[in-house]
């Protein structure tokens, strides 16, 4: 289905007579996938179904001007596109439908995403990148609509770095900028804070971005006039035209029944950017959706007879179908055999991803079948058996799910037998969930050999001369070395460039790198994620800075949604080893606290949650990071800028272990757990108890994500006998995640002589002011009366009550 040259090149009439017809052939062949689609989900074959029928001419018209190097960053209705593109056969269609979890079979997620959601592959099986500049690319979709805004904005920047910054190894990733970002949505998902904050990113960095807007005037069932002021998008847009005493956008409107136009004007868009690194828009008018939102529901529900009636005579296909018979390319009934032939196609293709599907799953219930019967004949419940057994013959296409189920109960009336089938059903259903679990759980961080868990350990090393320094000058001048190692790690954000960001950590450093390596950012935590997660996915090692903790929370969506399930959901075939820079802990109010970190660690699974407690260990992490290829959360500490430390002589040499814990103070009647600013608390706290007979051991978490992975907290309470967990988070937040990790999943409860306790902040956000903090916040005196009650506990002798 690859498509062929563009219209506008000189070629002879029977050339463009079989591109045409190419184009056509596809449309029809993309529209039956999406009707035999529908009844698929209908019959129960598939769970969820949503297509792009009604426009197939526009996304056609969009391959054309697409280019080898370019990318996409679209929603779930572009498979006329994908199909154009030759990234999606008819049978991988139906086999993202079927949530086939073979990639061979399904390569744009392999069952890990409903059908609709489209990706290509940047990474070989050993997690390496390929050569995007030689293929076609699209970047992994995601459902939430407006989420492939600020990643669009991303992959349309990496073209300006590499067209601008010298020294980058660009070989796979770019031809000196030349490739366009293409974005698809849908009219009603412009309403979409994301998207507007991504156009006006876009519009103030003149990135080589098109993006294009599928209007078909309804978002579900509701129309346009509640979604958009004027209901037009482009309309409302006007402003951001660029003329010549300007910059901004090339804005531009065309029919999306209109075959010729549309090409043109694809054309054009794509000629714009690419040349001139300029972003346009292209606002799709007058498309249809002939089956409704999706398989949810009927648009018959919602749309007037008038406007059904409308949509039928406008429909994409129909009009194309007409242009190309009134303009003498080609008669009905050379047409009719194309249709003839496509439906054929996609019926075959459809049978043929269901068989690819289902007999792989019929042959592991045969013999889960045969085992039963073996049981069966020795078992005294048989009769119990034997109607699991039946009932699961009875399923004609079981599910996996179905087969289970079977196995596991059958376990439960073999309790007190010892059968040989029984121990071979055991074993079985082990074997059965070794091979089918990473199907569904793998890739969610990274399992290559890059992964920067491989990344030693290197240790600061000091001497009698070293000098002692802010934390902040620590840091600037490890960032000074990995822009002068690195040609391709970029840091931007708010007040990162001109001010060396508001701690000073980048002092100094746009004037010595220039503005495209050290920028400043507007406002706009979401786009700052989504320039990372673009640039990232495009082979640069962009570093976002978000400027405090708590702000966090308007980028969270995207970390969440997009960069940390984009390796998982690909099923580990893209990835966007994105280093996430903020600062928190300890400050004072209720939005300058960074105090809710439960939130966080919870909401980003697939990113490393990396807390140092000082800027020496930070540095650390960053060097690590870029050593590897697994995105990272690092919140240094906001209060430790202006605190002392010494300089390191090997600074740019340090690594800090990722996933291990670290004993800052040993000793031997309970161990402390904390983190981040609030170690340096429990430091002093620990030296005050000594005064009263109690000897703590302190353990400094560092990670979060992962967490002490040679559980060396349980070593330490096997010793210790008691545990205390200390946190600036709200109640049941950070520290449950802790207690949990210890406690649970490393078995620290056999080794407790008392009850494992946490001690977090108060349940509100922390007041403004010293007191407010005080009074919000684990204090000195909190953590000391809290060991001591402990202590008390287990020894009211030794330790008389305190209150």
């Amino acid at each position: 289905m690859q498509s062929k040259s563009v219209v506008s090149e000189s070629i002879s009439f029977q050339d463009f007579k079989e591109q045409v017809l190419h184009d056509y052939s596809i449309a029809v062949i993309s529209r039956e996938c999406s009707l035999l689609g529908r009844r698929e989900v209908l019959t129960g074959k598939a769970k969820f179904g949503i297509f792009g029928d009604g426009k197939e001419l526009p996304q056609l018209a969009m391959a054309r001007a697409f280019r080898n190097g370019d990318f996409r960053s679209g929603y779930y209705r572009d498979q006329t596109f994908m199909m154009a593109i030759d990234k999606l056969t008819i049978e991988q269609f139906f086999a993202g439908l079927y949530a086939h979890t073979d990639i061979a079979h399904d390569p744009m997620s392999a069952g890990r995403q409903m059908g609709g959601h489209f990706a290509t592959h940047s990474l070989d099986e050993n997690g390496n990148w390929v050569n995007l500049t030689q293929q076609k690319n699209s970047s992994g979709d995601i459902s939430p609509t407006a989420g492939q805004m600020p990643r669009l904005l991303g992959l349309a920047q990496a073209s300006k770095i590499y067209r601008n910054v010298s020294g980058i190894q660009a070989e796979n990733f770019s031809n000196n900028g030349n490739e366009v970002a293409w974005g698809t949505i849908g009219n009603a998902s412009t309403s979409e804070g994301l998207f507007f904050e991504t156009i006006n990113a876009a519009g103030v960095l003149q990135v080589p971005m098109v993006m294009c807007v599928w209007d078909d005037e309804y978002g579900i069932s509701v129309h346009a006039k509640y979604q958009t002021t004027k209901e037009n998008i482009s309309e409302i847009l006007k402003g951001f035209q660029r003329d010549e005493n300007q910059a901004g956008y090339e804005i531009i409107t065309v029919e999306g029944w209109d075959y010729p136009a549309l090409m043109d004007t694809f054309e054009k868009a794509g000629k714009i950017a690419r040349e001139q690194h300029i972003p346009v828009l292209v606002h799709v008018l007058e498309l249809t959706q002939p089956q409704g939102h999706s398989t949810s529901g009927s648009h018959e529900r919602y749309k007037s007879k008038e406007r059904l009636q409308w949509e039928s005579e406008h429909d994409c296909n129909v009009k194309f179908r007409a242009w190309i018979i009134e303009n003498g390319i080609a008669t009905e009934d050379e047409l009719s055999e194309i249709d003839k032939n496509a439906k054929k196609q996609v019926r075959e293709g459809k049978k043929n991803a269901w068989d690819a599907f289902i007999t792989p799953i019929k042959q592991e219930k045969n013999t889960l079948v045969t085992l039963l019967q073996s049981i069966i004949d020795d078992s005294s419940n048989k009769v119990f058996i034997n109607k699991i057994k039946n009932d699961l013959i009875a399923i004609d296409e079981p599910t996996r799910k179905d087969i289970m189920s079977a196995a596991r109960k059958t376990l439960r009336y073999t309790l007190r037998e010892d059968i040989t089938a029984v121990h071979q059903l055991k074993s079985w259903i082990k074997q059965q969930y070794q091979s089918i679990q990473p199907r569904y759980s793998s890739h969610l961080y990274s399992e290559s050999a890059l992964n920067p868990l491989h990344i030693k350990e290197v240790k600061p090393i000091y001497s009698d001369q070293s000098e002692v320094v802010d934390g902040r000058v620590v840091l600037r001048d490890n960032f000074d070395a990995l822009f002068a190692n690195y040609p391709e790690v970029l840091i931007f954000g708010e007040d990162s460039g001109n001010i060396g960001d508001v701690n000073q950590g980048l002092e100094g450093l746009q004037e010595k790198y220039g503005e495209f390596r050290v920028a400043d950012a507007g406002i706009r935590e979401a786009t700052i994620l989504g320039q990372g997660i673009g640039m990232a996915m495009r082979g640069l090692r962009p570093i976002a800075e978000i400027q405090y903790l708590d702000y966090i929370l308007y980028a969270l969506q995207i970390m969440s949604d997009d960069l940390a399930t984009l390796h998982y959901r690909t099923a580990g075939k893209q990835k966007a080893p994105l280093i996430v820079r903020t600062r928190g802990h300890r400050l004072e109010g209720i939005w300058h606290a960074g105090s809710q970190m439960g939130g966080i660690i919870n909401l980003l699974k697939g990113i490393y949650v990396l807390v140092p407690r000082n800027m020496t260990k930070a540095a650390g992490f960053y060097n690590t990071l870029l050593q590897g290829d697994q995105p990272a959360l690092v919140v240094e500490c906001l209060n430790g800028y202006r605190l002392k430390e010494k300089m390191p002589e090997n600074l740019s040499e340090i690594r800090t272990p990722i996933g291990v814990v670290e004993t800052v103070k040993e000793g031997s009647d309970i161990t402390l757990v904390s983190y981040g600013s609030t170690l340096r608390i429990v430091e002093q706290v620990a030296k005050e108890l000594m005064e009263v007979g109690i000897d703590a051991e302190v353990i400094d978490v560092q990670s979060l994500i992962p967490f002490d992975l040679n559980h060396d907290i349980v070593k330490s309470v096997a010793k210790t006998n008691r545990l205390l967990v200390i946190d600036e988070d709200v109640p049941g937040g950070a520290s449950a995640y802790i207690l949990q990790e210890i406690v649970e999943k490393q078995g620290a409860y056999e080794f407790l002589d008392s009850a494992p306790q946490t001690l977090a902040a108060q349940p509100h956000r922390p007041a403004y002011g010293t007191d407010g903090d005080y009074f919000s916040k684990p204090n000195a005196e909190d953590i000391f009366e809290k060991v001591y009650q402990i202590m008390h506990e287990a020894s009211p002798s030794d330790f008389p009550k305190f209150m």
